[in-house]
């Protein structure tokens, strides 16, 4: 589809200025940026005639920006939003999670998915990294949904072998162009020294990154320690595992030496501040990893331990919890945390081509309505953003070129009603 949004402030992202004028959008990628003046000149430079636009849309001087990337979730476990609250986080896991998460089959986490998009994209979010069990089903229903979605296999002591790991990585990566699938396990403490030997092999096989939960909580960390002498991140850089980059998600207990790691394999961190304060993990040193030049993305976490998939309530946390660690108002500036939900999420997720607003790139975009009170006045956009910003702000969210949210609607083609319905059906069952 050709469609120009015209009458629109425009936030790229490459900088934190705002200008005013026009985005077209031609089938999945941006056509152009600009002021929207002079068009015989435009079409002369775009090497066209003239564009039959099926669709004109005036944003009435709305915002339009790049699209948020959720870098870490499990979005099939909508299932278990607000079922197993309010405990530490082994006994969530051990005594509720993991009992409830063995009911489960591809079909169910096809139908839990969808219900996990719905919400995406009322919180402008545009691209998710997700890790759950039946990466296929997942694949589907983000197809199905039009959702861009990466991959990353969750490999532990239960599952599943690395050779199934191995043949997702190679069919998921061809599968659909919103699709892609990278190497990954679980967390160090979920997986045996075998285990993670594969994952090693597999990722040096392919030259692939991998990522993992890395460092969520002190007594992670201790009995890593207890197990192998040094930091799940100190361990798993001694067996070769970041060769080819990667990440981890929450890194809430890194130490200095952990970050100077980091930083040598240009690893990303991927913050999770509402579910670390829900689980009373602790509060990651985001200040120290934006010294040590360490590229931080923001991610929900799954709706079981969050409990809700929201990118504003995240970047108000990211930086609002760094200022009580930190101590000082001046921590972790909200362009910075702006920066964290687009552009890093972007790095993180190997998505360049979804990080700024620019000609060519892929037409992940949102629209911000300005025109609610907690956008009022319009001193700072961006930092409205993050400190007054809200889901109720979403008026658009568009992928590839396609709007599937707008103006508190999703598209016609989803049954939204029948996804509520059959997510409570399968939570129903399983009890």
């Amino acid at each position: 589809m050709n469609i120009r949004f015209y009458n629109a402030k425009i936030l790229t992202m490459e900088n934190d200025q705002i200008t005013e004028g026009e985005v077209w959008v031609q089938n999945e990628r941006i056509l152009y940026i600009g002021d929207g003046t002079n068009t015989d000149k435009v079409y002369q430079e775009l090497k066209l005639q003239s564009i039959v636009w099926d669709r004109e849309i005036d944003c009435e001087g709305n915002l339009l920006m790049p699209g948020f990337k959720d870098a870490h979730t499990h979005s099939g476990m909508t299932f278990l939003r607000s079922y197993a609250d309010d405990l530490p986080l082994q006994d969530w896991l051990n005594d509720q999670v993991f009992p409830m998460e063995a009911k489960l089959d591809g079909e169910m986490i096809y139908h839990l998915t969808k219900l996990a998009i719905l919400e995406y994209l009322t919180s402008g979010i545009t691209a998710i990294f997700d890790m759950y069990l039946t990466p296929e089903t997942i694949a589907d229903a983000c197809v199905d949904m039009g959702m861009r979605c990466v991959q990353v296999s969750g490999q532990n002591n239960f599952g599943p072998a690395t050779e199934v790991t191995e043949k997702r990585y190679l069919t998921l990566n061809q599968k659909h162009p919103l699709l892609s699938f990278f190497i990954g396990f679980h967390a160090e403490y979920t997986c045996s020294k075998e285990v993670l030997e594969d994952i090693v092999k597999l990722s040096h096989k392919y030259k692939t990154p991998v990522y993992a939960h890395i460092s969520e909580t002190q007594a992670e960390v201790d009995g890593c320690k207890e197990r192998y002498g040094m930091s799940p991140v100190k361990l798993l850089d001694s067996m070769g595992m970041f060769e080819y980059g990667g990440g981890g998600y929450h890194c809430v207990y890194l130490d200095e030496e952990d970050m100077d790691i980091f930083k040598k394999h240009d690893l990303s961190v991927v913050t999770n501040p509402g579910s670390n304060t829900k689980l009373a993990s602790g509060i990651a040193p985001i200040s120290d990893f934006l010294k040590k030049g360490i590229n931080v993305a923001i991610g929900t976490d799954g709706p079981a331990s969050n409990n809700c998939l929201d990118m504003f309530r995240e970047m108000f946390l990211v930086t609002g919890l760094a200022k009580l660690r930190e101590k000082d108002a001046a921590a972790v500036d909200a362009w910075e945390v702006l920066k964290m939900a687009t552009v890093n999420g972007s790095k993180a997720m190997n998505l360049p081509d979804t990080d700024v607003l620019a000609k060519g790139k892929l037409a992940d975009i949102i629209m911000i309505d300005l025109h609610q009170p907690n956008m009022q006045p319009l001193n700072n956009i961006p930092k409205n953003l993050v400190y007054s910003g809200s889901k109720q702000n979403v008026k658009m969210t568009m992928i590839n070129g396609n709007i599937l949210y707008e103006n508190g609607c999703f598209m016609s083609e989803y049954d939204v009603e029948g996804i509520y319905r059959k997510a409570n059906e399968i939570i129903n069952g399983l009890k």
